[in-house]
């Protein structure tokens, strides 16, 4: 419930706000704010317009496609409107893997075919059948999604222990690991591409082969980033990069790649994982490596690094690329995580942000043995669709704030952001973690409102014009 100071009404306000056991639920009435000198809680600055939006979304993976399809097709139908409609979350932005990721079905590329350095066999044969199928569910819905790949690792027989992935064993505790010859294991120090000229040519073509065979296929591509998680060696598809060496490939042969073959899809770096800003600095401090490059993306293992990096290149744009995974928690803690994920990279300089399984069954569980969080939870054997706290939280954000609308910028905290919209709208988020509800003074540019925060709640609060 929103309140409002003694005097004359002006512009209208609504509120929608979500708590564990209460959805969605919106303000029964417009109220309206009017002028007001009361000290307050949150201070937005309506004339201070920060970063553009560039979008929201999550990640297309094969085991939530599986997942899905033990729904009807009119269940399927509902899930992925609520993802994609203008009605539920309206995604603008989403990524998908080049080649297997943790939450493919089992190792894969698009050419497994040893010293295949013409690209001969590449072929993306698998991803028609699983991937592109739900992309376009997607796409049917949403038709201007923006989509972007990057991969987990590539072709094996393109790595220094020619493996998919960078170490062996139950790593983690994890009970599904593999096995590989001993001693070759890659950690974080080394590079686990060959870097030999004539792989990494082969590669930066199996780039462009890709962009070409997905926009052949009717799905096409907005970015690329090279490389997943650039600084980590698990037991799953990865591969490591130092930064001298990812330079050298994007500015000698991936760039020149899709400049030679004219693709209009942008080259962006990432995504990165590494928490010292170093590991940037030297990629775009290396200009003929930086010419190519769009952007930057930051998982969420990058989050020590990107506020200097924004502040160090703001000519870049920047992405958050993956939403902190989870436990399978599916649960408040899990939207309290998210959210204040969500404050510091957008604050940090982000115009996007991607959660990662948009979709999974009822066990979250990846091939390699690690349960993970989704927004939406399909029961193979009852199938029951549950909603998570995270898919509200995401939907609190991405169904109001779109694509080239702006933050705005306010008072210090970190339970509000806010933005301006196209149409000079103000959209501000609160979140209350404590269990008590409360008040709060909000004064938007010289107005004000009181707002009633329901107890552990996240609440967007709508402002026109």
């Amino acid at each position: 419930m929103l309140l409002v100071s003694k005097g004359l009404m002006a512009q209208k306000v609504k509120m929608v706000s979500t708590t564990e056991t209460e959805r969605w639920v919106k303000s029964k009435k417009d109220i309206k704010i009017i002028d007001s000198n009361a000290e307050a809680d949150i201070v937005v600055y309506t004339d201070s317009i920060l970063q553009v939006v560039d979008g929201f979304g999550g990640s297309f993976n094969e085991l939530g496609y599986t997942a899905l399809q033990v729904l009807p097709e009119e269940g399927r139908k509902e899930v992925m409107e609520a993802l994609f409609s203008e009605d539920g979350c309206d995604f603008t932005m989403c990524r998908l893997p080049l080649g297997a990721s943790d939450y493919a079905l089992s190792y894969y590329s698009s050419n497994d075919v040893p010293e295949d350095f013409g690209m001969r066999d590449f072929n993306i044969d698998r991803d028609r059948f699983i991937l592109i199928p739900y992309i376009k569910e997607a796409l049917k819905i949403q038709p201007n999604l923006k989509l972007w790949a990057s991969p987990w690792s590539p072709p094996a027989w393109m790595k220094v222990n020619e493996h998919y992935s960078a170490r062996s064993g139950d790593w983690n505790d994890r009970p599904q690991g593999n096995r590989m010859t001993p001693g070759a294991e890659i950690f974080n120090n080394a590079t686990g591409f060959k870097m030999q000229e004539r792989y990494l040519k082969a590669y930066a073509l199996y780039f462009s082969k890709f962009v070409q065979q997905y926009k052949e296929a009717g799905v096409p591509l907005w970015a690329i980033m090279p490389q997943n998680e650039v600084a980590y060696a698990p037991n799953w598809p990865a591969c490591t990069w130092r930064p001298e060496d990812m330079a050298y490939f994007i500015s000698k042969f991936l760039g020149p790649k899709f400049e030679e073959d004219k693709l209009s899809t942008e080259i962006w770096l990432g995504t990165i994982n590494a928490g010292n800003p170093d590991y940037v600095r030297t990629i775009l401090d290396n200009k003929d490596a930086a010419k190519y490059l769009s952007g930057v993306g930051f998982q969420w293992g990058g989050s020590k690094s990107i506020p200097t990096i924004t502040k160090e290149y703001p000519s870049y744009k920047f992405m958050q690329t993956e939403n902190k995974c989870g436990e399978q928690e599916n649960n408040w803690s899990s939207l309290q995580v998210s959210w204040e994920t969500l404050v510091h990279y957008t604050n940090s300089g982000s115009g996007s942000y991607m959660y990662w399984n948009m979709i999974l069954d009822e066990t979250g569980m990846s091939s390699w043995g690690w349960p993970q969080n989704s927004m939406i939870v399909i029961d193979k054997n009852t199938k029951e669709v549950t909603f998570t706290d995270e898919f509200y939280l995401f939907k609190h954000v991405s169904h109001f704030v779109k694509p080239g609308d702006h933050l705005l910028k306010s008072s210090t905290g970190k339970n509000h952001i806010a933005y301006k919209s196209k149409d000079g709208s103000t959209v501000i988020l609160v979140n209350n973690p404590d269990n008590e509800s409360k008040t709060i003074n909000i004064k938007i540019g010289i107005k004000t409102i009181l707002a009633q925060l329901k107890a552990t709640s996240i609440n967007t609060i709508l402002v026109s014009k």
